[in-house]
C-alpha cells in the first residue's frame, strides 16, 4: 500500500525506452527534407544531423549531473528551486501545465487520428476527435493503474517504432543510388549552411531529458539515470544520421531539399515498398507517435505532482493512489485537459507561442549547476567531464534553440511571456504564503 509518495520500481529500459520513445516522434518524418533544404548540399545535410545529436550530448551530461544530485521528481522545477530560484521553478511549472504539456498530447492525439483517416476516412471529422479522446484515455489507464506495467508498455512500444526505421535503413542502403551524394547546385542557388543545418535538426533531439521528471521513480538512479540520458543521445544520434544517409541516398538531392514528408518519398524509391509507401509510412507514424503519446502522458504529470507536494500547485495533485501508486489525481487531471483540447485543435496551436518561455527556462536550468555546487546537499553520483566547458556548451545549444523559436514568432512568444509572468505570479505569491513551508526544506518527496 501507498505511504503517500511515489515509490522506486522503473530500470535501465524504461528510462531508455521513455527518453528514446519521447524524443523519436512525427517531425522526423518531415524533417530530413527541412535539413536537406537548409544545408544545401548533401555532405552539409549528414554532418548537421551528426552535429544536431553531439550538441545534445552536454545538455544531458549537466542533467545527468543533476538528477544524480537529486534524483527527485520534478526535473527543472527541482533545480531551478535547489538554486535558490524558486519563483521562476513555479512559473516553469505553471506554464508547462497549461500551455505546453496538456497541448502536446492532444497535438499527438490528433496526429495519429489523421494518420488513421487515410486509411478509415470516417475518423475525418467529429469521430476523429472521439477516437483522439479514446486513443488518450486507453494509453492513460495503462500508466493510471501501474508504473512498472507502463514503463513495460513503454519498453514494448518504443521497442516496436524503431521497427520500420530500421526497415529503411536496412533497405535504403541495399538500394540506394551514390550519384545522389555528388548533388551540385545550380548556379545561383542558395549557398549552403551547416549552421541552418544543423538548426533545423534541434527540434529532433529534444526528449532526452523526459526521464528527469520521474527520476524519483528509478531504482538505482545514480547508474540508471546517466546510464539512460547519455545512450538515449547516441541512439537517437545513430539512428537519425543512418536514416540521414538512406533518404539521402534513395531520391535525387534536389526532390529531397523540396519534400514535406522525406521518408514518405524516399521509401517510393524502394523495390517492393513503392507501391505501398504512403501506407507503409502512415503505420510507421501512428507507431511512432503512440509511443510519443504514451511517454507523455507517464512522465508529464510528475511535475505538477511534486509541485503541489511543496505546496506551489494545487493540493489534490500530491494525491497518490493508494493501490496503484501512481500520482492519480495529476494524470487525470492532465488528460482530461488534453481531452477537452483536442475539440480546439486552433487553440493548442495558439499556445504553442508558450514555448519560448520553456526554452528560456531550459537556459536557467543549465545555469542552476553553477548554484547547486555550492550547496552542501549537492553530492552527484555522476559527475561531467570539464563542468565548466560542458556547462556552458549545454547552455549555448539551449540558447541557439530559444533564439531560432524567437525568431520564428517575437512578439507573439514576448506576449505569452507575459501572460505565464501576469497570472502565475500572483498565484504563486499566494500559494507561497499558504503552503510555502512545504517547500522550503529539503524534503526528497520520494521513498527510497
Amino acid at each position: 500500500m501507498s505511504n503517500g509518495s511515489l515509490t522506486r520500481k522503473l530500470g535501465f529500459w524504461s528510462a531508455l525506452a521513455i527518453a528514446v520513445g519521447t524524443t523519436v516522434g512525427s517531425g522526423i518524418f518531415v524533417s530530413s527534407g527541412d535539413v536537406a533544404k537548409a544545408a544545401g548540399i548533401p555532405s552539409i545535410s549528414i554532418l548537421a544531423w551528426i552535429i544536431g545529436g553531439v550538441i545534445a550530448i552536454p545538455q544531458v551530461m549537466v542533467l545527468a549531473e543533476l538528477s544524480t544530485a537529486y534524483p527527485q521528481n520534478g526535473s527543472g522545477y527541482v533545480y531551478l528551486n535547489k538554486a535558490g530560484w524558486r519563483p521562476l521553478a513555479f512559473l516553469y511549472g505553471w506554464a508547462t501545465f497549461w500551455a505546453l504539456d496538456p497541448p502536446s498530447i492532444s497535438i499527438m492525439a490528433l496526429a495519429i487520428v489523421a494518420y488513421m483517416a487515410s486509411f478509415f476516412p470516417f475518423f475525418a471529422g467529429i469521430a476523429g476527435k472521439l477516437l483522439g479522446v479514446a486513443i488518450i484515455l486507453i494509453i492513460t489507464s495503462i500508466h493510471y493503474r501501474s508504473v512498472k506495467a507502463g514503463g513495460s508498455f513503454q519498453v514494448i512500444i518504443t521497442a516496436v517504432k524503431i521497427i520500420p526505421f530500421l526497415i529503411v535503413i536496412v533497405l535504403g542502403f541495399m538500394y540506394m543510388n551514390f550519384d545522389n551524394f555528388a548533388y551540385t547546385p545550380a548556379a545561383g542557388a542558395a549557398s549552403s549552411s551547416l549552421i541552418g543545418g544543423v538548426s533545423a535538426t534541434t527540434w529532433a533531439y529534444t526528449g532526452m531529458a523526459a526521464i528527469c521528471f520521474m527520476a524519483g521513480e528509478f531504482k538505482n538512479p545514480g547508474k540508471v539515470l546517466p546510464r539512460a540520458l547519455i545512450s538515449s543521445v547516441l541512439v537517437v544520434l545513430g539512428l537519425y544520421t543512418l536514416l540521414a544517409v538512406c533518404v539521402t541516398g534513395l531520391m535525387p538531392f534536389d526532390k529531397l531539399m523540396g519534400s514535406s514528408s522525406a521518408v514518405s518519398d524516399a521509401v517510393k524509391y524502394i523495390p517492393g515498398l513503392s507501391g505501398m509507401a504512403s501506407s507503409f509510412v502512415a503505420v510507421t507514424a501512428i507507431i511512432v507517435i503512440l509511443g510519443s503519446l504514451s511517454s507523455c502522458i507517464m512522465f508529464q504529470p510528475r511535475l505538477e505532482y511534486v509541485m503541489a507536494k511543496d505546496g506551489l500547485f494545487f493540493q489534490r495533485f500530491a494525491k497518490v493512489h493508494p493501490k496503484f501508486e501512481t500520482p492519480s489525481f495529476s494524470i487525470i487531471a492532465q488528460v482530461t485537459f488534453a481531452c477537452i483540447l483536442v475539440f480546439f485543435s486552433n487553440l493548442t496551436e495558439l499556445l504553442g507561442y508558450f514555448t519560448l518561455i520553456q526554452l528560456v527556462i531550459n537556459i536557467l536550468d543549465f545555469a542552476a549547476v553553477y548554484k547547486c555546487r555550492k550547496r552542501e546537499d549537492y553530492n552527484p553520483i555522476y559527475r561531467m567531464p570539464m563542468w565548466r566547458v560542458t556547462t556552458i556548451l549545454a547552455i549555448l545549444g539551449a540558447a541557439w534553440l530559444a533564439w531560432g523559436t524567437f525568431v520564428w514568432a517575437p512578439v507573439q512568444g514576448m506576449i505569452a511571456a507575459a501572460i505565464v509572468i501576469a497570472t502565475g505570479l500572483p498565484v504563486y505569491y499566494f500559494w507561497e504564503k499558504k503552503y510555502g513551508s512545504k517547500g522550503r526544506h529539503d524534503s526528497s518527496n520520494i521513498v527510497a
